[in-house]
Order: structure tokens, then C-alpha cells, then sequence
């Protein structure tokens, strides 16, 4: 009887000083990764921002196909939130507690593990860079004696999970990313009315590669000539396509819309015309400009389809909005006009 006791002391003598040992460990951790993703902040932060973007671009549905997620009323931005169940991991929940615009994101995790429920804080902020976004996705914390003890003896790598996590979440938020940019489509080709107008262009002769930068250049000089003189657009940019070459040279005309014709004096490469009214076949292509190959064999199409003559009046396609203020590329609008002889 005695040796049972004493055995049942040394037993709660050893748990004591295993209690004391790991309570004395420091379970404190901060894990983070980061990758540079091609995407703009802007579409990388709302998509984050967003939390049904998550069962689609997060790391928890790998893990469990049959997870189920749910949303309550407000899903972004301070306040939102959303959980899942699950059979085969863990179940969770997840809410944003601060956000700074297109920069960073904090959120407040809660996961029921077998060992009870665990509340790190997940972090992530947004740099831009040449190539996209540099993301870094964080989780910080503090273990619990029984996580520590548990660790300890199963040889569990806590760590190198959350890394394997972190990363399996942006192989999915990339794929996630890639497929929204590349979303597009292209309108039936319709016979429509064009008002014409007077416009302030420059002309430039380039290749299909140079077309993106030599347009950029000209619509920077183009907005710098109007804000300095104090000239309103009337519309939104358009380009006027002069010649097309059969080596893929291209000369065209970058112009910007103004309501009266502009006297344009010194030496520039800037000068005024008026574009004649027109009937045209009109395309809209809503996407990245990348696809607008696809647009105009649309529009050519439908002109030979339907037997039409096109006119002497050049071809030429309006940016109905602004890329600065879509982040998303399937979201840019472009209408293509091939005037036509009535």
C-alpha cells in the first residue's frame, strides 16, 4: 500500500514538473509567408476583403470537399465574417477587425480543434510591385499548455503545417485571381449610330508588342495638354486605327473627345480634327484588351455574314471606362466601331 502511494506521488511530482516545465516554454508564435502574385492590389485586397471569395480561393476546402460555409449578412470589410463545418478537419469562423484600403487586412480566427477552441490573429498586407502584388499572409498566437504538451510528444510540426497551409492558399488564390482576370466576353455585332465630334490625337506608328506603351505615352501628353489648357473631354478615349500592315505594324491615332475645335500652337505633336458621324458595325468587348483580337474578327464577321461595304471612314475603338478604377481586367469595356456605307 505504501508503494502505491509512494507511486502515485512520484506520478503527480512528475505531472507537476511537466506542468511547470512546458508552462515555462514559450508557446508564443508569429508565422508568416509572402508571394508576389500577378494581380493588382486593388482586386488582391477586395478579394481577401471578401469573404465568399474564400471557399472558392481559401485553403480550408482542399482539405474537406464537403465542407459547408456560411454567410451572414455582412461578409466584407470591419464586421464581416463567415464560418464553416466540417467532417474530416476543422471547423471555424473568421472575422475582420481592421482593414486599411488595398493595403492591409486583420482578422480574428477561431478554430475548434479536438483540444478545444484556438483564437489566433491572422494578418495580411498588399505592396505593389513591377511584377503584381507582394502578399503576406500572418497568423500569431499562443499555444496552450496542452498544444505544448501534445507537440512535444507527437513530434507534431506546427509550424511547417501553417507554412504548408499558408502556401496550399496561395496556389488557390492565385488560380482563383488568374481565372477572374481572364473572364471575358464579346457582344453580337449590331449596325449602330456613331455622333462623331471634334478630338485632340496624337499619331504614332508602332508594332502590336510597342502598341500598349505608345498609347499609354500619348494618353499621358493627351490628359496633360487638355489639363493645362483647361479643355474638358466630352467622352472617354479612343484610338483610331490608320493603316494596318501586314508585317503587324499599325499607325493610330490616340485622341481624347472635345467639345469645340482646339487651335493647337508651339511645337507639338498634338493636333485637332472632327470625326464625322457614322453608321458602323459595333462590337463591345467587356475584358482585358488582350482579347480584343477576337472583338474585331467578330465585328469583320458579321460584316461579311451580312454583305455589308465598309466606308473610307477608319476604324476605331472607345475605353468606355477607366482601368485605374476597375482593378479587375474583366471588368474594362471596349466598344469597336467599323464604319460601313449605308
Amino acid at each position: 500500500m505504501k508503494i502505491l502511494k509512494l507511486l502515485a506521488f512520484l506520478i503527480l511530482l512528475v505531472l507537476i514538473a511537466g506542468a511547470i516545465y512546458f508552462g515555462a516554454k514559450d508557446g508564443s508564435y508569429d508565422i508568416q509567408d509572402s508571394r508576389t502574385i500577378a494581380a493588382p492590389p486593388a482586386m488582391v485586397y477586395n478579394t481577401i476583403n471578401e469573404y465568399k471569395t474564400w471557399e472558392d480561393s481559401g485553403p480550408w476546402k482542399k482539405e474537406d470537399p464537403k465542407m459547408i460555409f456560411e454567410y451572414p449578412e455582412q461578409t466584407s470589410g470591419v464586421g464581416g465574417s463567415y464560418s464553416w463545418k466540417a467532417d474530416t478537419s476543422m471547423g471555424g469562423a473568421m472575422q475582420t477587425t481592421a482593414v486599411e484600403e488595398n493595403k492591409s487586412i486583420e482578422q480574428d480566427l477561431t478554430l475548434f480543434t479536438p483540444g478545444g477552441e484556438r483564437n489566433p490573429k491572422t494578418y495580411w498586407t498588399f505592396e505593389p510591385t513591377a511584377e503584381g502584388t507582394k502578399v503576406v499572409w500572418g497568423m500569431r498566437g499562443e499555444h496552450t499548455l496542452i498544444d505544448k504538451i501534445f507537440y512535444t510528444f507527437n513530434g507534431f510540426d506546427f509550424e511547417g503545417q501553417m507554412h504548408e497551409m499558408n502556401n496550399n492558399g496561395f496556389d488557390g488564390l492565385e488560380t482563383y485571381l488568374k481565372s477572374e482576370m481572364n473572364k471575358y466576353e464579346v457582344s453580337t455585332p449590331i449596325i449602330g449610330d456613331y455622333g462623331g465630334g471634334y478630338y485632340v490625337y496624337i499619331t504614332s506608328s508602332t508594332t502590336a508588342a510597342n502598341m500598349q506603351p505608345t498609347m499609354a505615352q500619348n494618353y499621358g501628353t493627351l490628359i496633360g495638354f487638355t489639363a493645362q489648357n483647361q479643355i474638358a473631354m466630352t467622352g472617354m478615349p479612343f484610338t483610331i486605327y490608320e493603316t494596318f500592315a501586314a508585317n503587324g505594324g499599325v499607325i493610330m491615332s490616340n485622341a481624347l473627345p472635345v467639345k469645340n475645335r482646339v487651335t493647337v500652337t508651339g511645337e507639338t505633336n498634338i493636333l485637332c480634327d472632327y470625326q464625322k458621324p457614322t453608321k458602323a458595325v459595333l462590337t463591345v468587348l467587356k475584358g482585358n484588351y488582350e482579347h480584343l483580337g477576337e472583338a474585331w474578327e467578330a465585328a469583320r464577321q458579321y460584316i461579311t455574314d451580312n454583305g455589308l461595304e465598309t466606308s473610307d471612314q477608319k476604324p476605331f475603338e472607345i475605353y468606355t471606362n477607366d482601368p485605374g478604377n476597375y482593378p479587375n481586367p474583366a471588368d474594362w469595356t471596349t466598344e469597336i466601331y467599323i464604319p460601313i456605307k449605308e
